[in-house]
Formats: structure tokens, C-alpha cells, sequence
């Protein structure tokens, strides 16, 4: 061996070994160690998209053979099986709340409370017996689940590492709460993982470390689909595009919903609508009396939610996407595809004024997008540095690749 060094970076370990045989070596003891009380990783996830932009991450840990703790929240379950299938997941480790998917405002407050308490009272059995301070709490993202991960790392006295963060919409309602659970997280996070310069900026006044991933995580989870075997889902053998909504102040009231459905309809006027239900719209749907509207029209069919890779293979050989989704705006931009957001505002710069329009729910506007979409389509992205490639990096070697390293250090 020519040299070694043993050094500490914010708290994170760093071994710097030349020989390759001697550094595999040492990952190997290290990782072993985990079994004991190393410093460990572990991932709090809560929802479907969430699971969707961290599988790549996981993937490469377990790749690695790298060991981390899956912690599932529970806040969603319906389709979670179906994505650990679909990305070869391992299953939770732990599961903080096995009933059904939290959707409504006072399941929400009973599940928050239960977690809660959970997290203050079984430290030890949710973390592993893992008390290590410089161990790891990974989130990701604006959900609730985001929130409860970023107290539970704080509780733990873990370092919290804040995946997809930077995003903002400077807009308090909009979209609400996640930008207020945006600002929050961002309080309790040590370490920011943005997936990109504009992101980092937004970052300024909050101490930590910043770190430019360049993209975000669902880029590799796009590229997982898309080279996986194509599904047997019939695809039309006309132009369609695909319809879904699910956001909170789309879903609200009969009136937010009925707006939607009317721009929708209006949508169908000219190109066949797949309109995908969340199980939440479906039952807002169903709530308002509004479905047998849907199901009688002529050029809107109506899908219960495909599972992932389905579902990206479907988006790839569609027309164009409407959306309320945020994932939903960055997927349709690695695809080059014309997406019209059905929302005032977005937290993500992703597409946005080439092939993303933002509708403002203006009727005009959507059928300008509409009768033109054609002049929305861009070039896919396709060569790029893996953002999860550099997450795992970081996570394992305490540093980035020498080709990002200079760009992503601030």
C-alpha cells in the first residue's frame, strides 16, 4: 500500500486508501460494523413518490451491498408492494403504521400523533438498536412523512440528510402544506441534496452542507423503467395523452375539482384523454357525484393507477401529459415530452417555458397548449452524471466523484 489516511468531513467518516484490493477491504469491515453500533443509514419513506425518486438510491446501496434501514411511515401502502417489485426493493425493515392510506385531515392527525410517539418511545427498535450520532436519517421531498423523518433523525440526534432539497415556490398556499413542510425540513436538515444550482441557491441562508446533484433521483428512476421489459398494457392506436390529478387544492372543494374536469373535458374536444385516478381522486370523485360525468364521456377513459413502469411507458408513447404532479413536470422533461401543468405555480424549474406551460387554470392558455402541443416537444435527457450515483458516494466515502466535486461542494 502507498499510503493511508484516516480523516473526519463534517462529522461523516472518510478512508482514503490507494491500493483497490485494500479499500475494498476496508468498506467491507465497515459495513460489517453496522451490525454492531457504526454509524448506519437509515431511509424514512412515507409515500408512493417518494419511494419512486429514492429506489434508485436504494438500489445502488444494495448493489453495493451496502446495508441501510428501511423505515416505511405508512403514510401510503396501497402501492407499495407494487414498486418494490417493480425496482427489486427489499421490504421494510420497520413499519410505523400498517393501517390504510392516510388521506383525509383527521386520519392525518391521528397518524402524525401515533408516529410520534412511536418515534420518542422506540428509538431503539425503529433505528436498530443504531446510536451512533454520525448514523444518517435519509428524506426526501415535502411530504408529511418528509416532516416526521426530519424530527425522528433530530430525536435520535442522527445527522439529517434532506434528498431533493432546495425546492421552493416562495408562495406559502401554493402548493400547500408541502412548502411549508419544505421550509420546516429545511430547518432540521444538516446536509442538502439539490438537484441543481438554482435549488442550492435557494439554500443560502440555512447552515449545512450543500450539495448539487445536477438532477434529481427520478431521472434514474426514468431510466430504470424505460429499459426495463415493456409491460402488456394496450396502448391506444390513436393520439391520446394522459390526464391525473391529485393535488390537495385540486381535490378540495366540489368547485376546484369541477374546474379541472371542465378543462379536461375541454381537452377531449381534440385528443383521447387516459385520465389515471389516484385512489384519493377517485374518492373525491365519487364524494362530489362528479365520476358518471367522466365515465360517459366519449374520448375520456378512465384507469385505475398503473404501477410505475407501466405507467412511464404509457407517459413515452403518449401525445403529451396533464398534470397537477410535480414528479409528474420533471418526468415529462427527461421525456421531452409537452406537459400541461394544471396548477398557478411550481416549486420545480424543470421544463419550465420549454415544454412545460403552467395553465393557471386559463381555459386560453390550455387550449393554445392543446391545438399546438406539438411545439412543446424537446429533446430527452439521456447522457448524464447519475445523480444517485453521487448521493451513494457521498453517503459511503464521506465525498463526490472528481467530476462533479468541484460543482457540488459549497
Amino acid at each position: 500500500m502507498k499510503y493511508a489516511a484516516i480523516g473526519n468531513k463534517k462529522g461523516l467518516a472518510i478512508l482514503l486508501l490507494v491500493e483497490t484490493e485494500t479499500v475494498q477491504l476496508a468498506r467491507h469491515r465497515r459495513y460489517l460494523c453496522y451490525e454492531t453500533n457504526e454509524p448506519m443509514i437509515h431511509i424514512i419513506i412515507g409515500t408512493k413518490a417518494q419511494l419512486i425518486k429514492m429506489a434508485p438510491v436504494m438500489v445502488r446501496l444494495q448493489e453495493k451491498g451496502i446495508p441501510y434501514n428501511f423505515i416505511l411511515t405508512g403514510q401510503h401502502r396501497e402501492t407499495i408492494r407494487d414498486l418494490r417489485e417493480n425496482f427489486s426493493i427489499k421490504s421494510p425493515d420497520v413499519i410505523l403504521h400498517s393501517g390504510g392510506d392516510i388521506v383525509s385531515v383527521p386520519s392525518m392527525l391521528v397518524w402524525l400523533l401515533k408516529i410520534s410517539l412511536k418515534a420518542l418511545f422506540s428509538k431503539t427498535s425503529i433505528f436498530q438498536g443504531n446510536r451512533r450520532k454520525n448514523s444518517i436519517i435519509l428524506i426526501h421531498g415535502d411530504t408529511f412523512s418528509t416532516l416526521l423523518g426530519a424530527v425522528m433523525g433530530r430525536i435520535a440526534g442522527f445527522k439529517v440528510v434532506h434528498v431533493e432539497s432546495g425546492l421552493r415556490s416562495f408562495d406559502l398556499w401554493n402548493p400547500f402544506p408541502e412548502e411549508l413542510t419544505r421550509i420546516i425540513t429545511f430547518w432540521l436538515s444538516d446536509i442538502y441534496l439539490c438537484p441543481g444550482q438554482w435549488a442550492v441557491d435557494n439554500l443560502k441562508k440555512f447552515k449545512g452542507i450543500k450539495i448539487n446533484t445536477e438532477h434529481n433521483t427520478l431521472l434514474d428512476a426514468l431510466n430504470l423503467a424505460l429499459q426495463a421489459k415493456q409491460s402488456s398494457v394496450v396502448i391506444p392506436d390513436k393520439p391520446y395523452c394522459i390526464a391525473t390529478i391529485h393535488r390537495f387544492e385540486n381535490l378540495c372543494s366540489r368547485s376546484a375539482l369541477e374546474r379541472n374536469i371542465s378543462l379536461i373535458e375541454k381537452v377531449a374536444r381534440h385528443v383521447r384523454v387516459v385520465f389515471i385516478l389516484h385512489p384519493v381522486t377517485d374518492r373525491k370523485l365519487i364524494h362530489f357525484n362528479l365520476k358518471e360525468r367522466l365515465k360517459s364521456h366519449p374520448s375520456i377513459e378512465l384507469h385505475s393507477r398503473y404501477d410505475y413502469f407501466t405507467f412511464i411507458h404509457l407517459l413515452d408513447r403518449s401525445a403529451f401529459l396533464v398534470s397537477d404532479g410535480g414528479s409528474n413536470q420533471e418526468e415529462s422533461f427527461y421525456l421531452g415530452k409537452p406537459c400541461l401543468l394544471l396548477r398557478k405555480t411550481t416549486e420545480r424549474t424543470e421544463g419550465v417555458g420549454d415544454n412545460v406551460v403552467i395553465s393557471h387554470y386559463d381555459e386560453d392558455r390550455v387550449m393554445k397548449f392543446v391545438k399546438n402541443y406539438n411545439q412543446y416537444q424537446t429533446s430527452p435527457v439521456r447522457k448524464y452524471p447519475s445523480p444517485s450515483d453521487m448521493i451513494v458516494t457521498y453517503l459511503t466515502d464521506g465525498d463526490l466523484p472528481e467530476q462533479g466535486r468541484h460543482r457540488a461542494w459549497h
